[in-house]
């Protein structure tokens, strides 16, 4: 994205996630975080993405029921992995 003088809300929720995966430039990083700034509304955006983030991370995968990953791994093609 060509950087411009100022990022608007559209601008930051469409690299939001490149933002959280530390995939940005400094220069557009920047540009994020002074939006940040002054906008509450992104700034929510951003802190409930973070906060979401935190809380999968802690969660155990659930268990998959054997016969949805029997039908996923067929329709996947990979039959040669089913144990």
């Amino acid at each position: 994205m060509p950087m411009k003088d100022a990022l608007d809300c559209g601008d930051v929720l469409q690299l939001l996630s490149a933002y959280v995966d530390g995939e940005l430039s400094p220069e557009l990083c920047r540009a994020i975080e002074a939006h940040m700034a002054v906008c509450h509304d992104c700034f929510v955006v951003l802190d409930s993405m973070n906060k979401t983030l935190v809380l999968y991370h802690r969660l155990e995968p659930p268990e998959m029921p054997e016969d949805v990953e029997l039908r996923l791994f067929q329709v996947l093609n990979l039959d040669d992995f089913l144990t």
